[in-house]
């Protein structure tokens, strides 16, 4: 005699269970079925909003088709990760300087006065400048910092000189040897009196509450940037604030591509030698760079900082590079990464070298970056041989082919993992920042971007390229198409994961 025999004996002997049983099995399928019917009028309803807010076609259909399909999967997935809009954040940069000193085109003016924009046709490309908002502005200095040891050494000794204000802001800030170094400088420099801002993304590095509590005792407040803030980016953990800046006193300031954390000094023994690049700016520029931080601080705490100084003088060393901050991220009226990059990539007439930790750009990148191979230009990309992320590692295999084919060279650079993100033009242009060359930074991050119209910069930016290259192999179409089929599955499933990489 089987279970499901004796079971239904012993049913007929309890008729009083079996009814509850049976009701039980009717409220169970009814609780499915409406389940089911909720879980698909939901996904309808959610491909409306799909196809009205997604930015390209290919990305609305495959929304719609997955959220009718899928539902019960879909739904949750479109409320994480499928908005390509960032609602509530201020934008308008100039607007946001008069709110803080009165001073919106009173800024620009000065910056005139005193001779401090580029000349017109001279290193000025107008289109980078709408972009940013602002002008690239001269009488700048740039010092390239060459990984952790030397970024730590002048950003900390920088704090240390701080005499009025310190504002901190990084994607990663741990509570290791360099957390904690940092957190010794700025508790040191409040007890002296300066003011000092931390601001940090709780979603890249959970700061402990020791940590913070011990900068607030201090009188340095220290806030997530919390995108979620906000009924229509409650569910929206996909946005992150990838911006690394500190700015000294309004005259000087480092962007690049380091956080804060030991393995940015090569100490975790997983990843082990860390190469990067960071920047220790001085000039009109800090002021730009300033701005970035103002618009994130006042997002994240709903308050205007005072007493900065927004006065733009030009560089001690006496200097005069021409550069120009460009912040971008989800909250722009367009997709102001997507464009400056494509603008760079544009702009080559011979030389156009691409460093970046994550290569995972979308379609119009390719064909942008397959022209200029096209019309002559030395197109190179270098990215780590071993990255921290499996999907970006593989999918960086399935431009190969494409980009091999019109002679533009990938390399992998093998001496460790390489995360600086740098843009090589010609002999007289160059970027330096935050962004990756993936759609997470041009359409989902906050990032920043320092520009450079200068030839004498650009030289040591492709100088220490050419020692990276030096450290690299080559990649191969005959590598990828003679591995095993697992290998080219994985490389394709990867990359259709792209638009959230």
């Amino acid at each position: 005699m089987t279970h499901q025999t004796r079971l239904q004996q012993w049913l007929a002997r309890h008729p009083r269970v079996a009814r509850w049983a049976e009701t039980a099995r009717k409220r169970r399928r009814m609780f499915i079925t409406l389940f089911i019917l909720l879980a698909h009028i939901a996904g309808a309803l959610t491909s409306i909003r799909a196809i009205m807010e997604v930015r390209t076609a290919q990305g609305a259909v495959a929304w719609a088709v997955a959220l009718n399909t899928f539902p019960y999967v879909a739904v949750p997935a479109y409320w994480i990760l499928g908005h390509s809009k960032f609602n509530g954040y201020v934008t308008a940069r100039r607007s946001e300087l008069a709110k803080v000193k009165s001073l919106g085109q009173e800024f620009l003016s000065i910056l005139q006065q005193r001779g401090l924009i580029t000349e017109p046709g001279r290193h000025r490309p107008l289109l980078v400048e709408r972009l940013a908002r602002l002008p690239f502005t001269t009488g700048n200095d740039a010092e390239l910092l060459v990984n952790g040891e030397a970024t730590y050494e002048s950003i900390f000794d920088g704090i240390s000189r701080a005499t009025n204000y310190v504002l901190v802001q990084f994607y990663i800030i741990h509570d290791d040897s360099v957390g904690r170094e940092l957190k010794s400088r700025l508790l040191e420099r409040a007890r002296a009196g300066v003011r000092c801002h931390v601001l940090y993304d709780e979603i890249g590095g959970k700061l402990p509450r020791a940590y913070v509590a011990e900068l607030k005792a201090a009188g340095v407040p220290v806030l997530p940037f919390n995108t979620t803030q906000g009924s229509g980016n409650r569910f929206q953990i996909n946005f992150r604030n990838h911006r690394k800046i500190v700015v000294v006193d309004g005259r000087e300031a480092w962007v690049g591509g380091l956080n804060m954390g030991d393995e940015y000094k090569g100490l975790d023994p997983r990843i082990g030698f860390w190469r990067d690049t960071h920047l220790r700016v001085a000039g009109p520029v800090v002021q730009c760079v300033q701005v970035s931080f103002v618009e994130d601080w006042h997002w994240a705490a709903h308050e205007i900082l005072s007493g900065l100084n927004w006065d733009p003088e030009p560089a001690p060393s006496g200097k005069s590079r021409a550069m120009l901050c460009l912040p971008s991220g989800p909250a722009d009226p367009f997709e102001t990464c997507t464009l400056f990059f494509i603008n760079a990539i544009n702009l080559a007439k011979e030389r156009l070298w691409i460093a970046s930790p994550y290569f995972v750009p979308d379609a119009q990148f390719i064909s942008a970056l397959q022209l200029a191979a096209l019309r002559g230009v030395d197109v190179r990309i270098l990215i780590p041989d071993q990255s921290d992320n499996v999907l970006v590692q593989y999918s960086a295999w399935s431009y190969v082919e494409d980009l091999e084919e019109v002679g533009i060279k990938m390399f992998r650079y093998q001496k460790g993992f390489m995360h600086h993100k740098i843009v090589v033009v010609d002999d007289s242009y160059c970027t330096v920042g935050t962004a990756n060359f993936d759609n997470r930074s041009f359409r989902l991050n906050f990032e920043i971007t320092m520009a450079f119209a200068d030839q004498d910069f650009t030289r040591q930016v492709s100088d220490m390229l050419e020692r990276d290259f030096a450290e690299a192999r080559p990649m191969r179409t005959e590598e990828y198409l003679e591995a095993h089929f697992g290998f080219r599955f994985a490389v394709r499933a990867a990359y259709l994961s792209a638009p959230v990489q």
